[in-house]
């Protein structure tokens, strides 16, 4: 059968990623069964006969014939090590994970000695989350293939590596630097070792390995991605831009390097240039992300008639999120649209009671709408939170005041003056007047 190479992809971090989700099998077939010089049994030449007859089914993707003549194999012989391998193939392609997994086992049980059945087996693992990965790939890393050596090694070791990534960096990182001897022409483990070591902070050794998968492929996207990942952490904004703009280049739809590419415009104050690139993101791709950043730069600027229309958009799409209406809450209180902006703060509590910085601005804005009741149990409700502050204190008076319920009035005046310390001399004074006006006599 012929050799299907795995295949690599990008990943959110552009990571090196040696196998598809659905992962793509070595189908190498495993080495045939030797004697030395004897007869083979008609048993096992009827064996080796349907084994071959399966394995033309397979090459025709002829699924439930193969495994029908797999299966009769191993029924009679439940040491046949190439059947096992060759089921564990069919049951991959069908989707039958749990079930390939199983015959892999038995593959690797009846001889541990075959790369093939090795690699596909903790390939197979590493994509259900397994701990078990590493000891099969391991293995295969330490034994020879059937086809291309050098290749099912770097391949190998590739997968290794990814295997490892978060519970033994050194050891992947050492894998990823194997792949790079026996593949020394292919780009992916320099890539897998620069996001390695971004993500661990050595930011100067993940350039160098990114800029070797560069060299050897001067067009890679995934490589510009990279390096622009790298130096938007290490704040070198001119050489981010000019990553982000070859990748902008080589794909104007590439709407991820457009947003990181309006967000540094921003951080770096080029305010018109950073939206432009945001607003084409937000229209063309209809990214959420891109328009999020954009509704907070604008609601940031205080700009709040473009800060609510994209959040009223975005919850159009996200009706029940509480983050986005307390945003669109907090921009109609700019505007001063406080009915409008309470409901939107009421809401965002609702969705989320846990939305601990809601409740001060559903107060205030329950109190610039005269709605004093609703101020009082906001504020009550943050208190679960947060201690009270002369803020609540001084915005509760008022409201009891307002409500014509004087004791607690005077109370909540009386707590905000025994913590205010002349630092709010404005509200001090007006506390003194009402205790004046309400309190008993």
């Amino acid at each position: 059968m012929a050799t299907e190479d795995l295949v690599g992809t990008g990943a959110h971090r552009r990571n090196w990623i040696w196998l598809l989700a659905g992962v793509l099998l070595v189908t190498a077939a495993a080495p045939a069964q030797t004697g030395k010089h004897r007869t083979i049994p008609s048993d096992e030449a009827l064996a080796a006969r349907a084994i071959s007859e399966a394995e033309a089914a397979m090459e025709k993707k002829d699924w439930a014939a193969a495994e029908s003549g797999l299966r009769d194999v191993v029924a009679k012989d439940s040491s046949n090590y190439r059947a096992w391998f060759d089921l564990g193939f069919v049951l991959s392609r069908t989707e039958r994970r749990p079930e390939a997994i199983a015959a892999y086992r038995k593959s690797v049980a009846a001889k541990p000695d075959v790369f093939e059945s090795n690699l596909n087996l903790g390939m197979l693992l590493l994509a259900t989350g397994s701990d078990e990965a590493p000891t099969f790939l391991r293995a295969a890393t330490r034994l020879k293939p059937s086809e291309q050596p050098e290749e099912g090694l770097a391949r190998a070791w590739g997968v290794l590596g990814d295997a490892l990534t978060e519970k033994d960096p050194a050891e992947a990182l050492a894998a990823y630097r194997e792949a790079a001897k026996l593949a020394p022409k292919d780009p992916r483990p320099h890539l897998a070792a620069g996001s390695l070591l971004e993500r661990q902070g050595d930011l100067s050794a993940a350039e160098s390995e990114v800029q070797k998968a560069r060299e050897l492929q001067p067009d890679s996207t995934e490589a510009l991605t990279a390096l622009a990942e790298i130096y938007l952490r290490a704040r070198r904004w001119a050489e981010a831009e000019a990553s982000l703009r070859g990748l902008l280049k080589a794909n104007p739809a590439n709407s991820e390097a457009r947003f990181q590419l309006g967000r540094l415009l921003l951080q770096q104050g080029r305010k018109r240039d950073g939206v432009a690139e945001l607003e084409q993101v937000a229209k063309e791709s209809a990214d959420p992300a891109a328009e999020r950043a954009l509704a907070a730069f604008y609601l940031e600027a205080k700009q709040y008639e473009p800060a609510a229309a994209h959040y009223r958009h975005l919850l159009g799409r996200e009706p029940g999120n509480a983050q986005l209406h307390h945003a669109l809450g907090i921009t109609l209180t700019g505007q001063g649209k406080f009915a409008e902006a309470e409901t939107e703060l009421l809401a965002a509590v609702k969705a989320d009671p846990g939305l601990k910085e809601a409740y001060f601005d559903l107060a205030f804005a329950a109190q610039r709408n005269q709605d004093y009741a609703l101020t009082i149990r906001a504020l009550d409700a943050r208190t679960r939170f947060y201690p009270e502050s002369p803020g609540t204190y001084f915005m509760r008076a008022t409201a009891y005041d307002s409500l014509k319920d004087f004791p607690r009035a005077v109370e909540n005046y009386r707590q905000f003056l025994q913590v205010a310390n002349g630092k709010y001399p404005d509200e001090e004074w007006k506390a003194r007047h009402r205790l004046k006006a309400i309190e008993p006599k």
